[in-house]
């Protein structure tokens, strides 16, 4: 039996997402669910965060793209007001990166959006329990990378631009710097990310969560 359930009470979820389709399909989900019950809704992390102070949610599933604020800074900006929210990141992402970054800003799950329902309600169970709730292969991606160096945040911007076509003489001048220092970025990149060239730094950065498109 549920754990809502056997208490006499009703897990209290706010769906947020900028997609209707994906929140009329968690609506649905929910409903059909005797322990639970849908009291929110908002399309972005700014509304996400006025609704999380209105309704109160046991548990919160929150998209990470969106329009306004993503939903990395709308898990920091709740959990600094309300340090015990509870929050299950819905994405598309596998990618390690992604998870570190939304379990850094708090939240309590990662949920890939197409992970069947059972496993959504599973994890929203677990993370009212109390517990973590992190897929294994998210998991074992973690663990794999746990060891390795981050890119900085100007190696990351670097790539981006690589992963969009730009030569390094275009690299240079968008971000203001010499052609030989993003030389030098590129080198320390394909170090990093153990790419054999730039094509393959982009697809692992991609597959990773690092840069997306």
């Amino acid at each position: 039996m549920p754990e809502a359930v056997a208490t006499g009470t009703r897990i209290r979820i706010l769906a947020v997402d900028d997609h209707p389709m994906l929140r009329e399909g968690i609506a649905a989900a929910i409903a059909r669910q005797s322990d639970m019950i849908l009291v929110g809704e908002a399309v972005n992390g700014l509304e996400a965060i006025q609704a999380f102070r209105t309704t109160r949610p046991d548990v919160t599933l929150m998209d990470l793209r969106m329009p306004e604020m993503n939903g990395v800074e709308a898990i920091s900006a709740i959990r600094a007001d309300f340090p015990s929210a509870r929050i299950i990141v819905l994405t598309t992402y596998k990618g390690d990166v992604q998870a570190l970054r939304a379990l850094k800003a708090g939240a309590s799950g990662y949920l890939l959006k197409s992970a069947l329902r059972k496993e959504m309600m599973d994890a929203i169970r677990t993370v009212f329990a109390g517990r973590p709730s992190i897929p294994a292969e998210i998991a074992v991606q973690i663990a794999e990378h746990v060891a390795a160096d981050a890119l900085s945040e100007r190696e990351v911007e670097v790539l981006r631009c690589v992963a969009r076509g730009a030569a390094n003489k275009e690299v240079a001048i968008r971000l203001h710097i010499s052609e030989e220092t993003v030389k030098v970025h590129v080198k320390h990149i394909l170090e990093k990310l153990a790419a054999t060239d730039r094509t393959h730094a982009v697809t692992i950065a991609l597959s990773r969560g690092i840069i997306d498109l």
